[in-house]
């Protein structure tokens, strides 16, 4: 079983798609969390059900999958455990670094432009009155500044991944059985984390895992329940169905947004209505699940368009998501001060968005150019330059 599952695994390492979907997620959350931006209109989450937040999080259980899980089936669970419990490090150092400058950010920018609103805004109104107490919790992932919570969910569910992929690997079914119980137990019984000073999380984790433990789910998956997924694929009924239903969200999200259209039926559209993303309504997996199938079926692994120098930059960014994430928050802050404090235009608008992404994108190349600097030997052997490359390593 393992040498065939590795052999699954090395297969699927390196997909571009992955890529492609983490740095277009990277990009939405940077629209979406800069308010009042006409720009944003674009975001997937103003055509359906689902949003950003639904790709990162299970792209992100996909790629962890086959990362660690070929880890774990070469090395075992400790030293796979150490090194997702290393990755969960880096994910906590960013998390503090950008609440700690974040906040104080906010509250000295607020300060300057006689624009208290802010502090109340961005979910920090504690660090004025109760600066330390604030800062503790913060430290405990109970406090909540907007826009940090997709980092902070993702550090939960690294945070039990190693027991997830240790089930995943041997259990798979079984698993995902018991992540599924968790989301129906988690919506039924109202359980989240509580949150500082008062509320509960904006993602609520025991639900969230869901989308993370489908995306581990099928990354793991043997090449039986591939080609039976292909073979649902081929089926024209079913891709029908899917697009239907993506049209039908399309429409009760349009409605949402102008009741006076009276686009879809008021008794159709209260049924959709609200949006629980709190805790991941399941129409709204329902609605990512649809986008997943039709775009496998429609974007292979091998498609050209990979090749376009215009998709590189999203590309990029996908790549580097983790700086390009913490960047996006910064520029978004940034986006929506410039649009308060300045001419409040579409042309503003439009500036702002472009001038944010072309940050990101140049955050992620200077992110990669970094890397293969650390890989470069300091010097080359003069006796070295003449042999040929397969050679070098002959030994």
């Amino acid at each position: 079983m393992y040498p065939s599952m590795k052999a699954e695994l090395a297969a699927r390492d390196g997909d571009l798609r992955l890529c492609l979907l983490l740095g277009i997620a990277a990009w939405f959350l940077f629209l979406d969390h800069v308010p009042h931006n006409a720009v944003s209109l674009l975001t997937i989450r103003n055509f359906g059900f689902s949003g950003a937040t639904d790709l990162f999080v299970f792209v992100g259980g996909y790629t962890a999958a086959i990362l660690y899980g070929r880890m774990m089936l070469e090395r075992g669970f400790v030293v796979t455990a150490t090194r997702i419990f290393k990755r969960l490090w880096q994910l906590y150092a960013a998390y503090i670094v950008l609440f700690v400058i974040y906040i104080d950010l906010i509250g000295y920018v607020a300060r300057q432009s006689a624009a208290p609103a802010l502090i109340g805004e961005f979910n920090v109104t504690g660090i004025v009155d109760h600066t330390v107490r604030t800062l503790i919790h913060g430290l405990l992932l109970r406090a909540k500044p907007l826009n940090l919570d997709v980092l902070q969910l993702l550090i939960v569910l690294m945070a039990a991944f190693p027991f997830v992929l240790f089930g995943m690997l041997r259990r798979p079914n079984v698993t995902m059985a018991g992540s599924i119980g968790l989301y129906v137990a988690a919506r039924q019984f109202d359980w989240n984390l509580s949150a500082f000073p008062d509320g509960r999380w904006y993602l609520n984790p025991f639900c969230w895992q869901l989308l993370f433990a489908l995306g581990a789910w099928l990354a793991l998956s043997g090449a039986n329940q591939i080609r039976a997924i292909r073979t649902l694929q081929e089926l024209p009924m079913l891709r029908a169905a899917a697009g239907l239903y993506l049209l039908l969200a399309l429409a009760v999200t349009v409605a949402v947004k102008f009741p006076q259209a009276g686009i879809v039926p008021d008794l159709l559209r209260d049924v959709f209505v609200p949006n629980d993303k709190e805790n991941l309504a399941p129409h709204r997996v329902l609605h990512f699940l649809a986008l997943a199938f039709l775009f496998a079926y429609m974007v292979p692994r091998d498609w050209s368009g990979f090749r376009w120098q215009t998709l590189q930059p999203v590309i990029k960014c996908g790549q580097e998501w983790l700086a390009v994430f913490c960047a996006g928050v910064f520029l978004s802050f940034a986006g929506h001060l410039v649009l308060i404090t300045g001419p409040d235009s579409l042309a503003m608008q439009i500036l702002v968005s472009f001038a944010g992404i072309l940050i990101m994108t140049g955050v992620a190349y200077y992110v990669s150019w970094s890397k293969r600097q650390d890989h470069k030997p300091a010097f080359r052997p003069q006796a070295m330059t003449g042999l040929p490359e397969e050679g070098r390593f002959a030994k």
